[in-house]
């Protein structure tokens, strides 16, 4: 069988009878009551998988009291071939139930006009059953011979923070030793364009809080003489970002963009049918709105509290709090965002307003250089796949553990994402488009094919056995 006969070959009854089972499986990691869930994903469903391709199996304990395990998964053809590690998490956020209208519940894989409904479908079983179903495609095509060696690391946590990934990277730096990882999370620039993307922004979440007396008093008595923690918090905040979305403290913005990333943004156009429209005076002036998303960092408020907006009445409130974000590229180190903030805060006026770390830890910022034999490569495996010029995002907007696997094992990180921008990830009626499943079975085979036939040269494990 040859490269073209293999592609051919794409099966979605397979893989929708796969789904059917591991959507039916409730993993919210967010939900303490559906720990059993969790373990029984690894064991009764994907470990069962990888030992039929011949992995060896491995529960590994989280080393967070309460987190749930992971599962690592080797194949060893030949310790002289090239390692491929691959990732996926299990997990799903809440599945909001009454809120379904386009499936009897989140946990039914159902069809509907070209689309496949089911919590986890797009965020992330979807793209990790279609990548071991593309691998087993590539195992009986070439007679059980992969030509090269095949790692997975699962984890059930990642909704939540994936609390131990990184301390179990650290500890088990050795046993997850390769030389690529390439794996499936996150959205497509669109449906329609396949997309590669070598890192992802950071993210660092904090809280701003200003308490100025107890008790709130009537605005008519005391209006114009007490300060009021709503207007001073928003001004903090204005003076952190301002009304166009520009970042003002110096810190917080990033280096120059390097040429390398401003050269793959060139033409990358963000946004489709059915998503917002983007504000064109919104973000850094004298950007493109794909440098804005991809290259730039960007400062949220996520929520603010001051009063009581849903029954609002004629008081002054006692105290006002807003949860912020800053999704940040790689070029500035995370440990120094909040230091700068006190400083800038302090300078501007604002020493009463108290600021501190919000949520889960850190993630920190990773980008593979766009300029790598393995873009190069990747890049060509898909264009030969799909006879498509692949979208090419130096890192994803949003944020995913990369820098376990970047920062933590040193590995060149290469993500091809199988979901779209406007699938409802996270909300009611998740879903996927059915034809991106189906080119995401033929892009996934090619790639695992073309890894079999040589790796390309520069990456210091070039060899070619076609």
């Amino acid at each position: 069988m040859d490269r073209r006969q293999l592609l051919a070959q794409t099966d979605l009854a397979a893989l929708q009878r796969t789904l059917e089972r591991r959507i039916a499986l409730p993993t919210e990691s967010q939900n303490r009551e559906r720990a059993p869930e969790l373990r029984r994903y690894l064991e009764a469903e994907l470990a069962p998988e990888l030992r039929a391709m011949g992995f060896a199996c491995e529960l590994w304990d989280n080393p967070v009291p309460g987190a749930p395990p992971l599962l690592f998964a080797e194949r060893l053809e030949d310790p002289a071939l090239p390692t491929v590690l691959s990732y996926g998490h299990g997990d799903v956020v809440l599945g909001d139930e009454s809120k379904w209208t386009k499936a009897a519940s989140p946990w039914t894989l159902e069809r509907h006009e070209g689309r496949w409904y089911g919590r986890g479908v797009a965020d992330n079983k979807g793209q990790h059953s279609l990548n071991l179903q593309a691998l087993a495609q590539v195992l009986a095509a070439r007679g059980g011979r992969l030509g090269f060696n095949s790692k997975f690391l699962f984890e059930m946590g990642e909704e939540v923070g994936s609390p131990g990934l990184k301390t179990v990277c650290e500890r088990q730096r050795e046993r997850l030793r390769a030389d690529l990882f390439l794996a499936s999370d996150g959205p497509r620039l669109n449906q329609q364009q396949p997309t590669l993307f070598l890192g992802s922004r950071g993210v660092m979440n904090f809280e701003l809080a200003l308490e100025l007396r107890e008790g709130a008093h009537h605005s008519g008595n005391w209006g114009g003489l007490l300060a009021n923690p709503g207007v001073l918090l928003a001004g903090a905040i204005h003076s952190i970002v301002d009304q166009h979305g520009v970042i003002r403290v110096e810190a917080l913005r990033p280096p120059p963009l390097p040429a390398a990333v401003r050269a793959a943004l060139a033409d990358v156009q963000p946004g489709e049918p059915g998503g917002p429209a983007i504000d064109g005076d919104w973000g850094e002036p004298g950007l493109s709105p794909a440098e804005r998303v991809f290259g730039w960092n960007s400062i949220e408020v996520l929520a603010f509290r001051c009063g009581n907006p849903d029954k609002p009445v004629n008081a002054i409130p006692p105290r006002a709090q807003a949860t912020m974000q800053i999704r940040f590229v790689v070029g500035r180190d995370p440990a120094s965002f909040l230091p700068a903030l006190r400083a800038h805060l302090d300078a501007q006026g604002y020493a009463q307003v108290q600021l501190r770390l919000a949520g889960a830890e850190i993630m920190n910022a990773t980008r593979l250089d766009p300029d790598s034999p393995w873009v190069r490569w990747a890049q060509a495996s898909l264009r030969q796949s799909t006879g498509q010029e692949p979208v090419l995002l130096p890192n994803l907007g949003g944020s995913l553990p990369n820098d376990c696997f970047a920062e933590v094992l040193g590995l060149p990180t290469v993500w091809v994402p199988h979901s779209v921008p406007t699938c409802s990830q996270h909300a009611p009626n998740e879903h996927l488009p059915e034809h991106t499943l189906a080119q995401g079975l033929q892009i996934m085979a090619g790639l695992f094919w073309d890894l079999g036939e040589g790796w390309p040269a520069g990456t210091g494990r070039a060899q070619d056995r076609s």
